[in-house]
């Protein structure tokens, strides 16, 4: 029966079909590429925002205040420093800086507190107290105690390897990068900064600016978190309570 049995004949395409399929192919794959490409420039670009009118008046409203107010406290005598006890602050950005002076806007740079709720910690002297001085309607600082910095620390400390965020949760890492400082383990990094040591520097730089979190009531109340947090500016040992508030 196998013998009966008709045999399966497979068609040929035909040579012209053949070429017409694979230019397509070519040209769909092209098309493809070119599309991936613009789709990439788009997504590169900010997007483009319209601004009001208003917008403009307020942020050079802003301005103007923020240079009239750092004109006068440079004719003013300046504010004595802190007890020597107290070398160590915390500082941390409770306000948006939308608009503000330029001289404004370099110092945010410089305490490292790019965005709002963005904490760090600063070293008591003439030229940090001139710079808090500056931020002072958008920043809240004061003195924080060793609860407050190892609460920090241990919950939010991180560092930058490369362009990666690692926390710093491993004290092997810690002296890997840090061994050569005399400082090998997280008590010991804790305690540079809280006693601002001959290394407070380097430990402060190791440290990234700490992102604080807000209540969940924060983005229908912003009124009721103002509220909560307080005006800005010195605030002394207050600064632990924003802490416990934030961290």
């Amino acid at each position: 029966m196998a013998e009966d049995e008709p045999k399966k004949v497979i068609k040929l395409v035909p040579e012209y079909l053949l070429k017409k399929r694979k230019a397509y192919q070519a040209i769909k794959a092209t098309q493809a590429k070119l599309s991936l490409l613009e789709k990439r420039k788009v997504s590169r670009g900010k997007p483009l925002k319209f601004k009001r009118l208003e917008d403009f008046l307020k942020d050079s409203h802003r301005r103007h205040r923020d240079d009239t107010r750092i004109q006068r406290s440079e004719n003013r005598p300046r504010a004595p420093l802190p007890p020597a006890k107290s070398k160590l602050a915390f500082a941390v950005r409770i306000r948006q800086i939308k608009g503000v002076s330029p001289k404004v806007m370099k110092v945010v740079q410089m305490m490292k507190l790019r965005k709002i709720f963005s904490g760090a910690f600063v070293r008591i002297n003439k030229t940090s107290v001139a710079m808090m001085k500056m931020v002072e309607p958008y920043v809240a600082w004061g003195f924080p105690n060793l609860k407050s910095v190892r609460e920090l620390i241990l919950k939010r400390g991180q560092t930058r390897i490369g362009k990666r965020r690692v926390p710093l949760t491993d004290n092997t890492f810690i002296e890997q990068h840090m061994g050569k400082h005399g400082i090998i383990c997280l008590e010991d990094l804790i305690h540079e900064i809280y006693s601002v040591g001959a290394g407070f520097r380097v430990a402060n730089n190791f440290l990234l600016p700490f992102r604080l979190s807000v209540a969940r009531h924060a983005a229908t109340d912003k009124a009721g978190l103002l509220k909560d947090l307080g005006k800005p500016g010195f605030r002394s040992t207050d600064i632990n309570t924003i802490i416990r508030q934030l961290n």
